[in-house]
């Protein structure tokens, strides 16, 4: 009964992710489990898959207890917790570094990406799935302390602070990516070359399969669970979706999701349904595919014309599906049946 029901709940996570990966039935050693809020499937070919997915899970589990702010004894808890205080926060590397490249990023983008913006989630009770909405005046008193240019770094002490009372990090739109990427290198160190790495809504695919394909991931209709906007296939690549659909509440007929604009502390409403981030960079994609769903269509295709290192597919609202030009050999567009057209953006 109990492997009867992890396997009805790896099926319903495959039907329900973003970039959604059909591995039921693979041949490879698997390893399955929960860990940041979501179950997660490690696939790996090969004479080395037993030790290198095993290495995959302990690393994410490893970087779970480093990152997760629902975790009191984490890192980030730790440092969350001194908030205002004087003294900054001595933080393993790994930390350090995720927290300078979030920082780095949200100022490429005008603060569409922000890791402060914990103490807005948990006022629309995202963090506990206890939802309300905040009324303006809570927002109001809340949008000061979302300001992760105000986080002090020190990568040569390895500290970090947050100097306001009530300052928070939440690192729920890079932990997946930047776990990605380590679980990665832990496979590829164990001398694997063929791998498939399903951590909710991103999908690492490491190598080619057995057979000398690229691997095929879906992109899932964010209107109908039982659609696909098309198949991507992917080689030494990451595959990153982040729309509204994932999760949200309704009251009085009005759907809030949980991506939050820091501009504003609602549900970002920038005309599209979900963003799809290709890249070789893991942890890029993860960033970028929240970041520009809350940035929007025209500032998601300027980004990605100004710069380099990802792909996208962007879902609007308007039923046009877009596809930037260098995934226009790689992804095969079935949108049709979900109502949508295709366009391929060029540079």
């Amino acid at each position: 009964m109990k492997r009867f029901f992890s396997l009805f709940l790896l099926l319903l996570l495959l039907l329900c992710s973003g970039c959604s990966a059909p591995t039921v039935g693979d041949t490879g050693t698997f390893n399955e489990f929960f860990a940041m809020d979501t179950i997660m499937r490690v696939t790996v070919h090969g004479d080395a898959g037993e030790p290198a997915a095993s290495a995959a899970r302990e690393e994410i589990e490893r970087l779970e207890k480093l990152l997760s702010r629902t975790l009191p004894d984490s890192q980030v808890s730790q440092l969350n917790a001194h908030a205002g205080e004087e003294d900054a926060v001595a933080l393993e590397g790994d930390l350090i570094s995720l927290l300078t490249f979030a920082r780095s990023l949200s100022a490429d983008l005008d603060d569409a990406l922000d890791i402060t913006i914990a103490p807005v989630m948990d006022a629309w009770g995202f963090t506990t799935d206890h939802h309300q909405i905040p009324t303006q005046a809570q927002l109001d008193a809340l949008l000061p302390l979302v300001d992760c240019q105000a986080l002090e770094i020190d990568p040569q002490a390895g500290t970090a602070r947050l100097p306001n009372v009530g300052m928070a990090v939440d690192l729920g739109a890079v932990a997946k990516g930047f776990a990605a990427g380590r679980a990665e290198s832990v496979i590829r160190a164990a001398g694997a070359d063929s791998a498939l790495l399903d951590l909710g809504r991103n999908i690492t695919a490491i190598g080619v399969k057995p057979t000398g394909e690229p691997w095929r991931v879906a992109v899932q209709d964010p209107q109908d669970s039982n659609l696909y906007l098309g198949v991507l296939a992917l080689t030494d690549q990451t595959c990153s979706t982040s729309g509204g659909y994932e999760r949200y509440f309704e009251e009085d007929g009005v759907v809030y999701h949980h991506i939050i604009d820091p501009s504003t502390g609602y549900p970002a409403h920038s005309g599209l349904l979900s963003v799809t981030v290709v890249s070789p960079d893991a942890l890029l994609a993860d960033a970028l595919s929240t970041a520009l769903f809350v940035a929007g269509p025209e500032r998601a295709l300027d980004y990605w014309r100004r710069e380099g290192g990802f792909e996208l597919i962007l879902c609007g609202e308007d039923g046009v599906v877009t596809a930037t030009e260098g995934l226009e050999d790689a992804f095969a567009f079935q949108g049709e049946d979900g109502g949508y057209t295709y366009e391929i953006a060029r540079r």
